[in-house]
């Protein structure tokens, strides 16, 4: 492994981590930054949508309704798809408890965990998802 495909696997996992940043800090718009201008975003393991960014916002903004939600990414498997290093993919484990409101004035945490299935692009703004899959596996 070189420095260049280093610098490759650590901007991909930037990648990842600007996409839970955003979505951990309601910053909607830095979603941008992530994704493709023809991205794809698969959220029906989790009941939602599969289609382009802006109708995938709409339904990540129903965490708006627990009063905190942060996401820990686990290990990131990265597999380039040819020798130039211009597409990838990327499976990271994630775990992601999120605190409601319960109606006696307390709170409940939900939990759960998955995978986020990436397929990246290198664009000439760096590295891009140009697919995602929110691959829920448990919650309790």
């Amino acid at each position: 492994m070189d420095l260049a495909e280093l610098s490759d696997r650590q901007e991909i996992t930037d990648v990842i981590t600007a996409y839970t940043r955003a979505v951990d800090t309601s910053q909607w718009d830095k979603l941008y930054d992530v994704f493709t201008e023809d991205a794809v975003l698969d959220y029906r393991p989790t009941g939602g949508p599969s289609g382009p960014l802006s109708e995938a916002i709409p339904f990540i903004r129903n965490l708006e309704g627990f009063t905190v939600w942060q996401h820990l990414i686990g290990q990131i498997e990265i597999t380039f798809d040819n020798a130039e290093r211009s597409s990838a993919k990327a499976v990271a484990y994630f775990f992601n408890p999120m605190v409601a409101p319960a109606p006696d004035g307390g709170s409940n945490t939900i939990e759960c965990g998955g995978y986020y299935r990436h397929e990246l692009v290198r664009t000439e703004n760096g590295w891009r998802s140009r697919h995602m899959v929110d691959d829920l596996i448990w919650s309790r």
